[in-house]
């Protein structure tokens, strides 16, 4: 196996979607989010399971995967909806932490270069290097390609793990013609065995 098979890649990329999906982790348990949590922890089960069906030859753990990361996809978008506020969503409303908590991010009470008024909570938008709805979107932004990424290895890996199948050839037992030549006259010592 060579270093640069699409298999080894899916490794790269499955590790590369474990360490962001528990950084993002963090975060989203230091906000209170409590959907996203929920999300993170599946996707993290079903990243191990893609990544363990790669490195132990299982097509279907990595057809999971494939399902995973499309599902994936589709959830992070709707999460770059919500913190850009489109289509009528709020970020201010508590549908991602299901209404038990008055939080909303940790990047909105802890932005990346705001300007804070004493030890209140920073201002949002003023000075801000980069905004809170701004690092959500990259980190939702980051977790599709990944997930993109993931799943065009995915569909590769599972085809060439397919095609391995198909072509297996336990001595000659799918061949058309066989390497050895097997004589269909009975031998003499059948037919002693007979008498």
């Amino acid at each position: 196996m060579g270093c640069c098979t699409g298999r080894c890649t899916l490794i790269f990329i499955c590790t590369f979607q474990l360490v962001t999906a528990l950084e993002r982790q963090v975060f989203d348990f230091l906000g209170y989010q409590w959907v996203p949590i929920m999300a993170n922890f599946l996707h993290v089960v079903a990243v191990v399971l893609g990544l363990f069906g790669t490195v132990q030859y299982r097509p279907r753990l990595v057809v999971g995967y494939a399902v995973w990361t499309a599902v994936w996809i589709v959830w992070n978008g709707c999460i770059v909806c919500f913190h850009r506020e489109v289509g009528g969503l709020s970020k201010d409303s508590a549908l991602l932490t299901f209404s038990a908590s008055r939080h909303r991010s940790w990047w909105r009470e802890h932005s990346l270069g705001c300007l804070c008024d004493g030890d209140a909570a920073p201002r949002e938008g003023v000075g801000c290097s980069l905004g809170p709805q701004h690092v959500e979107a990259l980190h939702s932004g980051l977790q599709i390609l990944g997930a993109l990424l993931g799943f065009v290895y995915a569909c590769h890996v599972v085809s060439v793990f397919t095609e391995e199948e198909d072509s297996f050839d336990f001595f000659g037992g799918f061949d058309p013609f066989p390497l050895y030549h097997i004589n269909e006259k009975p031998s003499n010592l059948s037919k002693q065995a007979h008498l």
